[in-house]
């Protein structure tokens, strides 16, 4: 196969024309000039690729990397630096072995499960767990505080990461999370007992005190693991060392936590959008639909379910709600169109099946809300639609302190609807949201939106017709305000 390459800075605020648009692939000897302003706070980037149909092989051959942006606020906090800020790239990969020996090669293999009846297929996963490309490292460090920029690489694998000691042990206390995807949390926020998950794309800046624990030897172990679950060793010094950092009680003075009427304003745009389980339909993979309220009853179906016809309770209002299906592939029509400088809150809503890691291209946002639908059993996966409309979603799990971060990956669980909120004041053109599980988007969870000046959104001439202000046309009215976004 021809290598096809497309380079996405994940995370960068930067123009559609820079962003790495999937189709925008390369063959052999080909070049691609992008520009990245790197205005922004400071946080972790990291670039992969993403061609079309095929990211996931080319991420997992090695197509990726990191690198940080640094800013004022950032530097005045005296946070470990130089050789105690350590990057850390996680990921999973999988090694062919000589068929005469049983020794492994050092070739990459990617396999995965597959049912030829049905065409359905698991992620690519693999046994061994490579830390900056290397199978189990170890670091000697000393004893004092680290800094690790942490980010899962990983096609498709979730990563419960905790730090333990020879006995097993678990010392999470000694670990501090100070950032999490788009840059630093407004005061450090405890490592959580049971570990920190980190889905694909997700990052992590960790603060770990090694003064704590002389002479021994800690493990960074993925909990939970169905493969080995040791990731990377810290080999501490024996001797104490006189270390006067300790994590500012204050970390970012310009963060300001999202609500919605206050920070998020009441006049705003919304978005919904459906993740469906395999099967719907017939068709074998998880879909991603982009979903338009039908506002004249004339227009309702005639029996439910009817395919690609979704009622939901909103939670706000208890009132019955309901949505079609304009959209589910890549090269469907574009449906979201969002005026810069606009506030969007994105409704993502996961009907079943397994958990989608979801990104949003060009802005970084907050996680509102998380709530859960106790009974997805209206969904009717035959036919894709509701026999009856979704019960009001009730709380879902706590929003912990590091998650209310600003980040632009977001974990989504079978039966939870989410609200994640941005505003799109930065680059303008066509860009991307999908789900972080390579596969599922190389399978068809990922579309297109675009931003663009609310100059010219009134001359745009497109489906729907003109004049709409330049807002999402699938903008729904706020769950908080009524307000219809147009």
């Amino acid at each position: 196969m021809s290598p096809w390459n497309v380079v996405h800075l994940h995370g960068a605020v930067t123009n559609g024309g820079n962003d790495g648009w999937a189709h925008n692939g390369m063959l052999s000897g080909g070049t691609q000039l992008t520009e990245y302003p790197n205005g922004q706070p400071a946080t972790a980037l990291w670039y992969h690729d993403h061609a079309m149909a095929v990211t996931r092989f080319n991420v997992y051959a090695g197509l990726a990397g990191m690198y940080l942006v640094r800013d004022d606020e950032e530097a005045a906090l005296g946070l470990p630096g130089g050789d105690h800020e350590v990057p850390l790239i996680i990921a999973d990969r999988n090694l062919d072995t000589d068929p005469a020996t049983g020794a492994l090669t050092g070739q990459l293999l990617f396999k995965f499960q597959y049912l030829p009846a049905s065409g359905t297929s698991a992620p690519v996963t693999g046994p061994f767990t490579v830390v900056n490309g290397v199978i189990w490292p170890h670091l000697d460090v000393e004893t004092r505080w680290y800094r690790f920029r942490v980010l899962n690489a990983a096609n498709s694998r979730f990563f419960r990461l905790n730090l333990v000691d020879e006995a097993g042990t678990v010392h999470n206390d000694a670990v501090r999370i100070a950032g999490t995807d788009a840059g630093l949390l407004p005061a450090p926020a405890p490592m959580p007992a049971d570990g920190l998950t980190l889905t694909p794309a997700e990052r992590a800046d960790l603060l770990i005190d090694f003064s704590r624990f002389p002479g021994q030897r800690l493990r960074l172990v993925n909990t939970g693991a169905t493969v080995e679950p040791d990731i990377m060793e810290f080999r501490v010094e024996g001797r104490a060392r006189n270390d006067s950092f300790s994590p500012p009680a204050r970390l970012s003075p310009s963060y300001v936590r999202l609500a919605p009427g206050t920070t998020v304003p009441e006049d705003h745009d919304e978005v919904f959008v459906a993740m469906t389980p395999p099967g719907v339909s017939g068709r074998p993979h998880p879909e991603m639909w982009e979903l338009q309220e039908i506002t004249d009853p004339g227009a309702l179906p005639a029996k439910f379910p009817a395919e690609g016809i979704i009622q939901l309770t909103d939670p706000a209002m208890g009132m019955v709600r309901t949505f079609r299906k304009v959209a589910r592939l890549f090269d469907d029509t574009t449906t979201i169109f969002v005026d810069r400088g606009r506030w969007v809150v994105w409704n993502l809503i996961h009907l079943g099946g397994t958990p989608h890691p979801m990104h949003i291209h060009v802005a970084r946002f907050q996680l509102l809300n998380r709530r859960a639908i106790g009974d997805l059993k209206p969904f009717d996966i035959a036919t894709g639609g509701t026999t009856t409309p979704l019960p009001a979603p009730g709380d879902g799990l706590p929003i912990e302190k590091y998650e209310e971060g600003w980040k632009d990956t977001f974990i989504l669980r079978q039966g939870e609807w989410i609200t994640v909120a941005g505003r799109f004041d930065g680059g303008t053109g066509e860009f991307m949201y999908h789900c972080h599980v390579l596969d599922h988007e190389d399978e068809g969870m990922m579309r297109p939106f675009v931003v663009r000046p609310p100059e010219v959104a009134r001359f745009h001439m497109r489906s729907g017709g003109s004049g709409h202000g330049g807002h999402s046309m699938s903008a729904m009215p706020s769950m908080n305000s009524g307000h219809d976004g147009h």
